[in-house]
């Protein structure tokens, strides 16, 4: 019971000296959570006040069966956009029939986050790689940026998704800006930086927002065409089935694999930097189930899909929290702003919403990681370059598709053709060396010491076979050939056969043993009847004396 309910052990080791760190945290979490909540609602297209009914069960859910203690789940800015993506395709942002897919898209999230956890499929995220996240993150941040301008100007653009035309629209339709939306939104993008900086502990959003609202109430803006939030539904979430059909669900397969994915992995990163300076382990297969557990609870409670998000994360940790009680408590606070406090939100500026979002989100646009990848590996760099274009220019899930494909493709390109080297002795070290890194490393005309630095398996064989071919050509006179299998971790049957071809082809000439071999490859090696005396050698030592024998 307790390995499948994780809060069983805090609950009942919970230590007392801890509280006054769990309040505060969740206190402030909340406070940080009910803006960003209602703007990230508005982004993914759908009314704010689904971003707080996404703030209660899903939060209660996590925190009973998430193994992260200071992890704070709920909206976050990339998931709403990719929401938005995903299900404005098929239906218009706000109305009915959208909201009904967007309940059923956070239903699979939470399925097939909650079987992936079961059947222990969380190595799945290491095939999005940094600068592929990186890339992806940076362009995304940039669509939601320029999303909200509508919002921010005051003016009904209907180029959302395409960033060209967007831009293009703007330019071309900047005489209709209406002129105090536009200053309501820039002054509180400069006042949330600026109080940010200078006084970092208060919370900015939370003080743009009732200062707007009593602004936009006493001055009656929302009469001089400033477009405000409305009426906020009071009271606490229904319970209701997510409507199903199997045409929407294979039309929404591909965006849930994806938030599935990149949730996760958004969470984890973060759950794990905290847990190892607190000490404590994460297990991201019980990660998942809790993750898919929240979505799938939060579906039938008229909510949207969560993850774990960064700043509030970091907010939740530094301000003391010790377990998941500080999430209990930020739930606890959102549950009671819907039953008392949703009047409050009638007079919020929608220009403030996009402020805070297009603040929330500059900070993930890392051009310097960029820089930093083509510094070290250019084709780190340029994953992160055709990542980050085809994010910008061709839309969210195919830039996602098209950095996952080229890294994969760079992956099948290192594995087919793989490291190899001629090594030399260095008779002061008493090593043997790459020799186009180590000119002056001893060699011996008649052996030749090659290296392989990768796994054999049925697409390298050929080029390994072509690589061993030309130095044999550059050394006439080689009488042994040691192939050293430090490098070599598996190696399939094809690779076993084609290196006895090898063998076969050279067998009047040259003699060849293996050093070095690890005991999986040894294993494999009995089971093709090799002759133990060809692969018994622990070291190129070892091999060198058999030379002798």
């Amino acid at each position: 019971m307790k390995s499948s309910i994780p809060a069983i052990d805090w609950i009942k080791n919970y230590n007392k000296d801890d509280l006054r760190g769990d309040i505060s945290a969740g206190l402030i979490v909340a406070i940080m959570l009910i803006p960003q909540g209602m703007a990230y609602a508005m982004l993914a297209g759908i009314p704010p006040v689904i971003g707080l009914y996404a703030a209660t069960v899903p939060l209660i859910i996590y925190a009973l069966f998430g193994t992260s203690r200071q992890l704070a789940v709920g909206p976050v800015a990339m998931v709403s956009l990719l929401v938005l993506a995903g299900v404005s395709t098929i239906a218009e942002p706000g109305t009915n029939e959208y909201i009904s897919l967007v309940l059923l898209l956070m239903l699979m999230i939470g399925l097939i986050q909650f079987f992936m956890g079961i059947f222990r499929l969380g190595f799945l995220v290491n095939f999005l790689s940094h600068s592929v996240i990186s890339g992806f993150t940076s362009a995304a941040a940039i669509i939601i940026g320029l999303s909200q301008l509508k919002h921010l100007l005051g003016v009904p653009l209907q180029g959302d998704k395409d960033v060209l035309k967007l831009i293009f629209e703007v330019y071309t339709r900047f005489s209709e800006v209406h002129i105090v939306t536009f200053l309501i939104g820039i002054t509180s993008i400069a006042l949330l930086i600026v109080i940010k900086k200078l006084i970092p502990k208060i919370p900015a959003p939370l003080f743009i927002v009732g200062v707007s609202i009593l602004l936009t109430a006493t001055l009656q803006l929302d009469h001089h065409g400033v477009k405000i939030v409305g009426d906020v539904p009071q009271g606490l979430p229904s319970f209701s089935i997510p409507t199903i059909s199997v045409e929407s669900v294979l039309t929404l397969l591909p965006i849930a694999i994806t938030i599935s994915l990149i949730g996760f992995m958004e969470s984890i990163a973060m759950a794990k930097a905290i847990a190892a300076k607190e000490k404590y382990k994460i297990v991201p297969n019980k990660e998942l189930v809790g993750l898919g557990l929240a979505n799938i609870g939060g579906s039938f409670f008229s909510g949207y899909p969560i993850t774990g998000g960064f700043s509030r994360s970091a907010v939740n940790y530094q301000s003391g929290a010790k377990t998941q009680l500080a999430t209990l408590i930020t739930a606890f606070i959102i549950i009671a702003t819907l039953l008392f406090f949703t009047g409050f939100f009638y007079y919020l500026p929608n220009a403030i919403l996009a402020a805070i979002i297009m603040v929330a989100v500059y900070s993930l646009i890392d051009i310097k990681e960029a820089k930093h990848l083509f510094h070290i590996r250019p084709l780190d760099g340029w994953t992160w370059v055709i990542t980050f274009a085809g994010t910008l220019l061709l839309g969210i899930e195919q830039g996602i598709i098209i950095g996952v494909l080229f890294s994969l493709l760079i992956y099948i390109w290192k594995s087919a053709y793989p490291h190899v080297a001629e090594l030399g002795y260095l008779t002061e070290q008493e090593v043997y060396r790459n020799i186009k890194r180590y000119p002056h490393a001893k060699t011996d005309p008649t052996i030749l010491i090659f290296r392989i630095d990768s796994d054999l398996f049925f697409a390298n064989t050929t080029f390994l076979e072509e690589k061993l071919q030309e130095r044999l050509l550059d050394k006439p006179n080689t009488k042994w050939v040691i192939l050293d299998f430090t490098g070599v971790n598996s190696i399939d049957a094809v690779a076993i056969h084609s290196l006895e071809e090898i063998m076969k082809t050279h067998e009047n000439q040259i003699s060849f043993l293996f050093s070095g071999v690890k005991g999986p490859v040894r294993d494999l090696l009995k089971k093709a009847k090799w002759q133990d005396n060809l692969y018994s050698a622990l070291s190129i030592d070892q091999a060198l004396l058999q030379t002798k024998e």
